[in-house]
């Protein structure tokens, strides 16, 4: 499923009892979707965009402490479960893989990583990967603020257009 859908499919379910204010606010904290899809339902619901990255950056911020402080104990207690502990081993996996390529370029690699607007990149992932290699929180809460700023930028400029006016 493109991200597209899975926007659709948020702002469908959500749309009819939230405000668009909050409904990109809250698609911007979850998973998968985060500032990428929090920015396209503002530009789809009509959001003026200074608006929209404000409230996109700020929902993708706020679980990103909590998944870094958190998430080591939460992954220890779901191995415990056997239905869950393939997911789990799965997340881990791919976070190892992702961190290959984060830390092929030292610390400023998980500033890229999450500013690139690219399926399996972004904030979450960022953050999982900083909490499993004991990355500092506040180092990594920093290059990953820094790298939803630049991912803002960039999925402002595609959801919005604002080049349009210059190319054409």
């Amino acid at each position: 499923m493109e991200l597209e859908e899975l926007v659709l499919g948020a702002v469908r379910s959500l749309q009819g009892f939230l405000c668009p204010e909050l409904v990109v606010f809250i698609i911007s904290m979850i998973p998968v979707l985060e500032l990428r899809g929090g920015l396209i339902a503002a530009s789809l619901l009509g959001l003026h965009w200074p608006l929209a990255v404000a409230l996109c950056v700020v929902g993708n911020l706020i679980p990103i402490p909590f998944v870094i402080i958190f998430i080591k104990k939460i992954f220890e207690c779901l191995k415990n479960v056997r239905s869950i502990a393939p997911i789990i081993n799965k997340l881990e996996e791919k976070a190892k893989k992702s961190s290959e390529k984060i830390f092929k370029y030292e610390k400023w690699g998980l500033y890229f990583f999450v500013s690139i607007p690219l399926p399996g990149t972004g904030a979450w992932t960022g953050a999982l990967v900083a909490a499993l290699f004991g990355i500092k929180i506040k180092n990594a809460f920093l290059l990953i603020f820094l790298g939803i700023l630049t991912a803002a930028v960039i999925m402002t400029i595609f959801s919005y257009g604002l080049l349009r006016p210059l190319i054409f």
